[in-house]
């Protein structure tokens, strides 16, 4: 019997835009978001640069944004997040996409650097697994750290691999839109880059 599994990211895959922006300004609001944002480009810059690590940069931007922020406050923001802005930054295509390979027989991973907290919704929603970062917590309140290591390039194959037993599969699909999915689509039978503009 063959088995099938397809493996998604999330930003700009599925979605638009980039959630964890997108996130920030719904839930801090536009001044906030870009007084943050400038406060913490020195970061921002040294990533572009690549003088520090993905996971150092948003570190310090989830540490200015929600460092001490209650979970349960955190939480709302998502719901609120799922219910409002969210459905406006789908694809429709790539939902298209996942009833097809769900039609077919095929497993749905999404996995994603973004953080799981607003990502697991949409994900129950399609019948789809979730692989993706997880934030630290501390007191019932955000750290502003990464629980782990953030979800993004060779750490998305390293999740994959450590959730799944490839050879079992005789087709695997990849869907990317970013350098940061190289190492994801490499895993793939049938790897596609931006495949729904």
């Amino acid at each position: 019997m063959q088995q099938t599994i397809a493996f998604f990211d999330f930003d700009g895959t599925i979605t638009t835009k980039d959630t964890l922006l997108e996130f920030i300004k719904f839930s801090k609001g536009k001044f906030r978001f870009y007084l943050g944002f400038f406060l913490t480009s020195p970061w921002l810059v040294a990533l572009k640069l690549k003088l520090v690590p993905n996971q150092l940069a948003k570190e310090k931007v989830l540490t200015f944004f929600y460092r001490n922020c209650p979970e349960e406050q955190f939480q709302q923001y998502c719901s609120s997040f799922n219910a409002e802005a969210l459905p406006a930054l789908i694809r429709p295509k790539a939902v298209q996409e996942i009833a097809r390979l769900k039609e077919i027989g095929a497993s749905i991973v999404i996995v994603s650097a973004s953080p799981e907290n607003w990502i697991r919704a949409f994900a129950l929603s399609q019948g789809a697994e979730l692989l993706a970062t997880r934030l630290a917590i501390s007191n019932h309140r955000l750290t502003g750290k990464i629980d782990g290591r953030n979800c993004h390039g060779t750490e998305k194959e390293a999740r994959i691999r450590q959730a799944y037993t490839l050879s079992e599969f005789t087709a695997i699909y990849a869907y990317g839109d970013s350098s940061g999915d190289k190492d994801l689509l490499a895993l793939a039978h049938f790897p596609f880059y931006k495949p729904f503009r």
